[in-house]
């Protein structure tokens, strides 16, 4: 559904576009746009599941490894 605004009587430009842009956050048409502007592969839900363990893996080595004063490469 097209964003309509028209120009009331004595109504200066410079408020008929706040007016304009407030529709347009209000309905939400710039969030979606934003959303939608990069295109992202759909991964399933197991092997989001397994790159999350192993992130977390990851990141419990560097903290011990950084405990430790060892450097990791």
């Amino acid at each position: 559904m097209p964003i309509e605004v028209r120009k009331k009587e004595n109504e200066s430009p410079s408020y008929l576009i706040n007016r304009f842009t407030k529709k347009m956050q209000q309905s939400g048409v710039l969030r979606e746009v934003k959303k939608r502007r990069f295109y992202g592969r759909v991964i399933n839900r197991s092997r989001r599941r397994t790159r999350a363990l192993h992130r977390e893996e990851k990141k419990k080595e560097f903290l011990k490894a950084k405990k430790l004063g060892v450097t990791l490469n």
